[in-house]
């Protein structure tokens, strides 16, 4: 596969224009945060991926590899079969690589489904990376506020343009948190109305009786403390936009004179003698079933003009990395010094399911930001009172033609370095820095991150600790007996041995044991 492979070029848009869905790996996050969103897609059934291949780039940018010096010179390897299923054949050496969280090595297999979800891939404890399908090329078509590089992000970006220029009424769909807001007024800010306000009614909060003199307005007297006639939203949204938000929620009382409205355009005000016509463009929205038999059958099917539907956070894994940097750069953060997230935490992040999707990242984030401005170390778990489980599965070695047992895997749950404030480097104990090894399952990279201090740092403190073993004053036969007593797990091996996870995996590549 030569670089002009690795570019948006003519062979990936004969596949998209064939309808299959291509494999995409989409930076979540890099070192060097300009990176973030680059993609490299996969044009025929293998890839090669490592420091300096294959190269990663945004549309109708030049592409560049990976580059991290964390990331191993020997390729990491993904061969797709003829079902979707992925290979990961991961090298030999001293580079570690997640997938899910989960340290792995040797042959790994993944269903296509897994794909469908988003597959984490961890390089180095630096690079995450999410595997994952697409289905449209990747290409300029910038929104304010819809922020997304995946295909389903870019489908919701197509549908705006196309819908924005005509009048037509159009119905948002989706979960809370998804940005139905962001996108109406996308749609109205694209339309030739754009001059106009954006009239925003939260359907919710009308009050039955009152609902609709405050859609339609009402004539002097209409009810009792009527004093003078007054406009309704309709009337204030003239040759404009309204946003009619929770559509699900609207009075059952007032659905019929919505759906006069749709059909005919005219409505009457409350004690009126004759009708008035609106010039207004409607946009309704939803997080409910509006097909469960509760709402307003015809009026649902006048409101389905054009329908838009936005995915859920979990859908759209691969979006995570450059929502997280834009939410991070939005005024409400963008005045917090700190924001060196580290990537136990990003890892986190990508995994969770977001139940109240955007807006949920951005609580979870303003949250975490708070707390290192505040020289803590927040881990996830604190951000949240239950998380809840996401189906992954095991990061046993298998070959290709084996299938995944789905499993649990649990939010961990907040250690107690975490936990603690962060100490000056002349501050901590031995303990400190045993107890974040531990935490950390004797990585000391993310020790060191836990600890607010860099790596060189971690490597004095550990020189100067009788407790913290060199790997090679350690016998042949205490290294096997620990081997044996931590089932081949390296992470209980070292923990046993008290002993960097690191360089025990290196050493034991050399006793032939790993």
């Amino acid at each position: 596969m030569n670089d002009a492979d690795l570019t948006l070029t003519s062979p990936v848009t004969r596949i998209l224009q064939d309808e299959n869905p291509l494999l995409c790996l989409t930076i979540l996050w890099h070192p060097e945060l300009e990176r973030i969103g680059e993609q490299t897609i996969f044009t025929g059934q293998n890839l090669s991926l490592s420091r300096y291949h294959p190269l990663f780039c945004k549309p109708e940018q030049p592409g560049l590899p990976l580059g991290h010096g964390g990331i191993s010179r020997s390729p990491l390897e993904l061969a797709i079969d003829m079902q979707g299923g992925v290979t990961i054949t991961v090298p030999a050496g001293r580079m570690q690589v997640e997938l899910d969280g989960r340290e792995i090595q040797g042959n790994h297999y993944l269903q296509p489904e897994q794909i469908s979800n988003g597959t984490i891939l961890g390089l180095g404890r630096a690079v995450l990376l999410c595997l994952h399908w697409l289905t449209a090329l990747p290409k300029n078509n910038a929104i304010d506020g819809l922020i997304g590089v995946g295909s389903s992000t870019q489908k919701v970006r197509d549908l705006i343009r196309q819908v924005a220029a005509t009048d037509a009424t159009v119905l948002l769909l989706g979960e809370t948190g998804t940005g139905k807001e962001v996108v109406a007024q996308a749609i109205h800010s694209l339309s030739l109305r754009k001059h106009k306000p954006l009239v925003n009614v939260n359907m919710a909060a009308l009050n039955d009786d009152l609902a609709a003199a405050d859609l339609f307005g009402a004539a002097k007297g209409a009810y009792t403390g009527a004093q003078t006639a007054r406009n309704g939203f309709f009337q204030e949204a003239e040759d404009a936009t309204l946003f009619l938000d929770e559509i699900g929620n609207a009075p059952a009382s007032v659905q019929p004179m919505l759906l006069r409205v749709l059909e005919t355009e005219d409505y009457r005000p409350l004690g009126a003698t004759k009708d008035l016509t609106t010039t207004a463009r409607i946009i309704a929205a939803t997080d409910q079933d509006l097909y469960g038999g509760g709402f307003n059958p015809a009026l649902l099917r006048r409101l389905e003009s054009f329908v838009i539907n936005l995915p859920p956070l979990r859908n759209r894994r691969e979006d995570l990395g450059v929502l997280i940097m834009h939410l991070m750069q939005s005024p409400s953060l963008n005045n917090i010094a700190n924001k060196n997230l580290s990537f136990s935490l990003l890892t986190q992040f990508a995994l969770y399911d977001w139940p109240g999707n955007i807006r949920q990242l951005r609580h979870f984030l303003k949250r975490a930001l708070l707390g290192m401005a505040n020289n803590e170390t927040p881990a996830f778990s604190s951000l949240i009172d239950s998380p809840p489980q996401r189906v992954t599965y095991s990061a046993e070695p298998t070959n290709a033609c084996s299938t995944p047992t789905p499993t649990p895997t649990p939010t961990p749950t907040p250690s107690s370095t975490e936990k603690q404030t962060r100490k000056k480097l002349n501050e901590l104990t031995e303990e400190d820095v045993i107890n974040a090894l531990e935490d950390n399952e004797w990585n000391i990279q993310s020790a060191a991150q836990a600890l607010g201090i860099s790596r060189p740092s971690m490597y004095k403190l550990m020189n100067e600790s009788p407790n913290i073993r060199r790997i090679e004053k350690i016998s042949v036969r205490e290294i096997q007996q620990a081997w044996q007593a931590s089932n081949n797990n390296i992470q209980a091996c070292a923990s046993l041995l008290k002993t960097p996870a690191e360089a025990l995996r290196k050493h034991l590549r050399g006793l032939g044991s790993k």
